[in-house]
């Protein structure tokens, strides 16, 4: 089982604090530009302050974008960590309402906001994708493509030789076994399957 998660589609909370209003929106993508695009969409012009971070993989950023340091940016992202939740951006909005918070409030009402947002929202296990590339002779080629769904297989690439059909492809490195045992019956032992070099970016390893 997979110990970290991602979220099955958008997610949305609102909450009050002290008059001031806060709105969190939170989103699963696969790369830091889809992260960034999302952050400038869905941030509202009239807040006062939109906070945000962002976790996928090894790559993350967060922004106080005017708060104190420290105090909004920051526990949006631990709120990501805490829940092991990766390949996702948070933003939330805030609108002051008059009375100020200090900085362990900001901390509190930005980072419970994101967590109850992330807490609430549809989750998936996160699995682990690796890149593989295939090689078989023509003859098995048609029946290879019909069982890519069965091993969750997605093709990247294909090319052709004089010998044969050469697959890039993507798929959970729990089923890579099992393409394996299934590519070495087909061709009786003639078909070759090797892991790319490139990591895939399904499994978390953003550009």
């Amino acid at each position: 089982m997979s110990d970290r998660f991602t979220l099955l589609g958008d997610a949305f909370l609102q909450q009050e604090v002290r008059k001031s209003r806060f709105v969190a929106r939170a989103t699963a993508l696969d790369s830091v530009e889809a992260a960034h695009a999302f952050i400038a969409r869905v941030s509202e012009r009239d807040a006062t302050h939109n906070c945000w971070a962002y976790r996928i993989g090894p790559h993350y950023r967060f922004s106080d974008d005017g708060e104190p340091a420290g105090t909004a940016g920051k526990p949006i992202l631990q709120a990501i960590d805490g829940q092991h939740i990766d390949r996702v951006a948070v933003v939330v909005a805030r609108w002051f309402g008059g009375i100020k918070l200090g900085a362990g409030g900001l901390v509190r009402a930005y980072g419970g906001c994101a967590a109850e947002c992330l807490r609430l929202a549809a989750k998936q296990p996160l699995v682990s994708r690796v890149a593989v590339n295939v090689y078989c002779d023509f003859s098995s080629a048609a029946t290879l493509y019909s069982r890519l769904p069965d091993y969750e297989a997605v093709k990247r690439t294909e090319r052709s030789d004089a010998e044969g059909v050469e697959l890039g492809l993507d798929l959970p490195e729990e089923r890579v076994a099992a393409l394996t045992d299934f590519l070495r019956d087909l061709t009786r032992g003639r078909g070759r399957l090797q892991r790319d070099r490139e990591t895939s970016p399904g499994n978390g390893a953003a550009p």
